[in-house]
């Protein structure tokens, strides 16, 4: 199946890692799991400070579904259990020891329920989201179908090729015939043009061609088969479906993670292979960046949905890439946000620069301030799914129930609106719109 999108729009951004760029091994020498990643999920601690644990033990699990877990990327110390307000659990830290002995599992003669169990209990469920709702899987549930998304199309993503090989080939298909044991459904593959790994055995194919946003897989979903009322689906990244390759055949969980660092203030971008939940000190100092508080803004993830951390954090997850950008506090520009400079990213003809064949360094101001919303169709422009994007978020804003499921708050993520919100003249919070609109139908339906 092949299938071509015509919306959409790829952000012309400097700072991609070279095409002949090798991969760096740095080891990590701390990590910290965040269970805020994984919405959805409600963590209690397994662990407390001063504990030992293993890559891929536990350290904490779910109160709904205590059989969930998130598993520590290496074998350490813990060393923190830190917490928020009315102590909200906001990370484990897990310092690195040698010598501890990762935690192993049995993956002989799986039944359904014992495979669920094995991908709850080794924290891949939790990598996993389900649909409707955007959240970690339920284990109880039977999903219609799996979607697995090969495509890397958000901003300075790394390619394919630098994530998986002909070498993983083998694992992708141990991963897909244990997800096509957990649906009545199929397990779909999505790729694009630099797949160059034949036909997994067990997946159903498919080939999108498009600009971003044709990586998400909420937008493959609607393309290939929408979320109706009353259906779930799961879905995963490529990555993912080969760590559960690697614990089929090796009865271990796979914590490492191929991560890009990135960006218009990297001066050497580079690719590094780190632990999942890595402190970004050392990888920014790879990549040669002198980051700080005042004038930079390191995102974990990319520069539409990642996390802004401290140079002092920790990867958060997909732990697939470190952007930094300037803040542009210190920028003192001509007629401000209105400028005509060349130098100006924009999608608009309003500036010159849309029509240069370059690439921009932008930074982190929000250059323009918040109205209302305008109903000129600049988001539906940018996302290539068939729905009505101003109508539903209006919707959502509303709290009108039916409203929002007739526009298909079942179909998308906040993910999904990303660029969007990156287009929009009003400069209104998107993502956050839909998050919150997601988290109310979850408590009212």
């Amino acid at each position: 199946m092949k299938i071509k999108l015509t919306k959409g729009y790829d952000l012309p951004i400097a700072g991609a890692v070279a095409a002949d760029a090798g991969t760096r091994d740095i080891k990590a020498a701390a990590v910290a799991v965040a269970p805020g990643d994984f919405p959805g999920f409600v963590p209690k601690p397994d662990v407390a400070p001063g504990d030992v644990v293993g890559a891929g033990a536990p350290l904490m699990h779910d109160k709904t579904y205590p059989g969930l877990k998130l598993v520590s990327p290496l074998g350490g110390r813990v060393t923190a259990v830190v917490r928020g307000e009315r102590r909200k659990l906001l990370q484990v830290v897990v310092e690195a020891e040698d010598g501890i002995e990762p935690q192993r599992f049995d993956t002989r003669q799986l039944t359904r329920e014992k495979a669920v169990a094995l991908l709850a209990g080794s924290g891949l469920l939790a990598m996993m989201r389900r649909r409707p709702y955007d959240i970690v899987p339920d284990p109880c549930e039977v999903p219609r179908d799996i979607f697995v998304t090969a495509i890397y199309s958000a901003p300075l993503e790394l390619p394919l090729a630098a994530r998986v090989g002909e070498a993983d080939v083998e694992l992708l298909e141990l991963g897909t015939a244990l997800l096509a044991s957990l649906t009545p459904g199929k397990v779909y593959i999505s790729h694009d043009k630099t797949w160059t790994l034949g036909r997994v055995k067990g997946a159903e194919m498919v080939e999108f061609r498009g600009k971003h946003p044709v990586g998400n897989v909420g937008v493959q979903i609607s393309n290939i088969k929408p979320v109706n009322k009353g259906e779930s689906v799961w879905t995963l990244d490529v990555e993912t479906l080969r760590r559960v390759g690697y614990l089929m055949k090796h009865g271990v969980v796979d914590t490492s993670a191929v991560v890009g660092i990135v960006g218009p203030a990297v001066e050497e971008p580079c690719v590094v292979r780190t632990s999942a939940g890595a402190a970004v000190a050392p990888l920014l100092a790879a990549a040669g960046v002198v980051a700080d508080g005042h004038h930079h803004r390191v995102v974990s993830g990319n520069v539409l949905v990642g996390t802004a951390i401290d140079a002092d954090g920790y990867l958060h997850y997909p732990y697939r890439l470190l952007t930094v950008l300037d803040n542009g506090d210190d920028i003192d520009e001509f007629m401000g946000w209105a400028s005509l400079s060349p130098s100006k990213m924009s999608v608009y003809r309003s500036f010159p620069g849309h029509f240069l064949k370059r690439l921009f360094r932008p930074d982190a101001r929000l250059l323009g301030g918040r109205r209302a919303m305008i109903l000129s169709g600049e988001y539906d422009a940018m996302m290539p799914m068939d729905i009505l994007p101003e109508y539903l978020l209006k919707a959502i804003i509303a709290r009108d129930i039916d409203k929002m499921e007739q526009l298909g708050i079942y179909e998308v993520a906040p993910e999904d609106f990303a660029l969007a919100e990156y287009a929009d003249t009003s400069k209104i919070p998107l993502q956050h719109i839909v998050r919150e609109g997601i988290e109310f139908m979850r408590k009212e339906v």
